[in-house]
């Protein structure tokens, strides 16, 4: 059983009390996209914490990637409306790592896997991942990489 799944669930609760209405309807968002993930595949199962933050990292990109979708529109209402539920995802999951931490584990699995060149990249991406999970999106680890290879 997930210890993060059971304080969404608690949480949800609250937050219906409170008539909380941004955090009710993302804390019902999130719990329906972890029941979604369990059932995916052949059987149904019981998703680890660490596949929650996946989850939940998954629907924070999707609510910031809307955010900015509106915005450019000149949706400023909707934009913000997806910035609220975005935040309150985002106090599940593990902090984001800095820019400078995310340099230095870099350089780490660059010289823990030897790897030279840009064509080496899969090779840093496969050590680097581990390290990062859910702390930093990928599209952001990929840059880093592929600059300090580059470099």
């Amino acid at each position: 059983m997930s210890a993060l799944k059971d304080k969404l669930k608690a949480d949800l609760t609250t937050s219906m009390k409170a008539r909380d209405e941004v955090r009710t309807r993302t804390l019902r968002m999130a719990l329906a996209a972890v029941s979604t993930e369990e059932v995916a595949g052949k059987e149904a199962r019981e998703l680890s914490d660490d596949e929650v933050v996946k989850v939940l990292t998954k629907e924070a990109k999707k609510r910031r990637e809307a955010s900015e979708a509106f915005a450019g529109a000149g949706r400023a209402e909707q934009a913000q409306a997806e910035q609220d539920e975005q935040a309150v995802l985002e106090e599940y999951l593990p902090a984001q790592l800095s820019d400078e931490e995310l340099d230095r584990l870099v350089q780490e699995a660059i010289a823990e896997s030897g790897a030279e060149g840009p064509k080496a990249m899969g090779q840093v991406m496969k050590v680097l991942n581990p390290k990062v999970a859910g702390r930093a999106e990928g599209g952001r680890v990929a840059q880093a990489v592929r600059s300090r290879l580059a470099g």
